[in-house]
């Protein structure tokens, strides 16, 4: 069926879409189905689209009107939708005397087949959820910095305790999606079974700095955890300074009433 899509084109155009956290895949009805893992389903008459669990869509000559229809069919499916969608578009040539490799943003491919189909997918999936990812912790990393600093000149703690509460839980929930869901470390289970594949993939990841973009995700989150830690710790130690006046403040006026009674009445 894939080769069927695909045997006479020399250009496909991939793009690659993060709608969403989550895509609810097994209340997906569809009719027929290219692959189940990833899945894959065909999209029009011409083009396919692989979709992943954790919100990524990766579309393979699929025409705007088609989009929009396939995009709409899986709106209901969508968990956290973005407002902001994701997106990289990669164009591919396709051709027997070609050399194989990226030139000029274009992927050079002898032959366009199903598992070279699942290794760009992945590749592009990955870097829409590691563009998102960047996003938001760039957003965090401007809101936990004016909590710092207000902290340093003396500002009320309560409510900066709770917000960076939700800090720290953000990035758990970050961390979980990139290992867990995303997996963005780890290379997609064709190759276990296509090793000849493993070429292609090594230089896609490269192209799309997948490992270097995580490493510096993963120093972000770090040293947002740190900070968040460091003002939370300094906060209790301020309610525990302020509790250790108070009880202080009432022996000493316990002290007093004791020596008035005592003395003056």
């Amino acid at each position: 069926m894939f080769e069927q899509l695909f045997a006479d084109k020399n250009h496909v155009r991939i793009r690659a879409l993060l709608v969403g956290d989550r895509l609810e895949l097994r209340t997906l009805k569809t009719a027929e189905q290219l692959a189940a893992q990833p899945l894959t389903v065909p999209v029009a008459e011409q083009g396919c689209a692989v979709l992943y669990r954790y919100g990524a869509v990766v579309l393979f000559d699929v025409p705007p009107l088609a989009e929009a229809a396939l995009l709409k069919q899986l709106q209901p499916l969508v968990s956290g939708p973005f407002a902001e969608i994701e997106t990289e578009t990669l164009d591919v040539r396709v051709g027997a005397e070609l050399k194989e490799g990226l030139e000029k943003d274009a992927l050079l491919l002898r032959e366009l087949t199903l598992e070279r189909f699942h290794i760009i997918a992945d590749v592009l999936a990955k870097s829409v959820a590691l563009a998102e990812d960047e996003r938001r912790i760039a957003t965090t990393f401007d809101q936990v910095e004016p909590l710092a600093i207000n902290l340093e000149q003396g500002g009320s703690g309560a409510h900066q305790a709770r917000v960076l509460t939700r800090h720290i839980g953000h990035i758990l929930l970050t961390q979980h999606r990139m290992v867990g869901r995303v997996e963005v470390g780890e290379k997609p289970e064709i190759l276990w079974e296509r090793p000849d594949l493993e070429v292609l993939y090594v230089r896609l990841e490269s192209e799309y700095e997948l490992r270097e973009r995580q490493l510096a995700l993963e120093r972000k989150l770090e040293v947002i955890g740190r900070t968040a830690e460091t003002v939370l710790d300094l906060l209790q130690a301020r309610r525990s300074l302020r509790v250790e006046w108070y009880i202080v403040i009432l022996i000493v006026m316990e002290l007093l009433l004791g020596l008035y009674e005592k003395f003056i009445r």
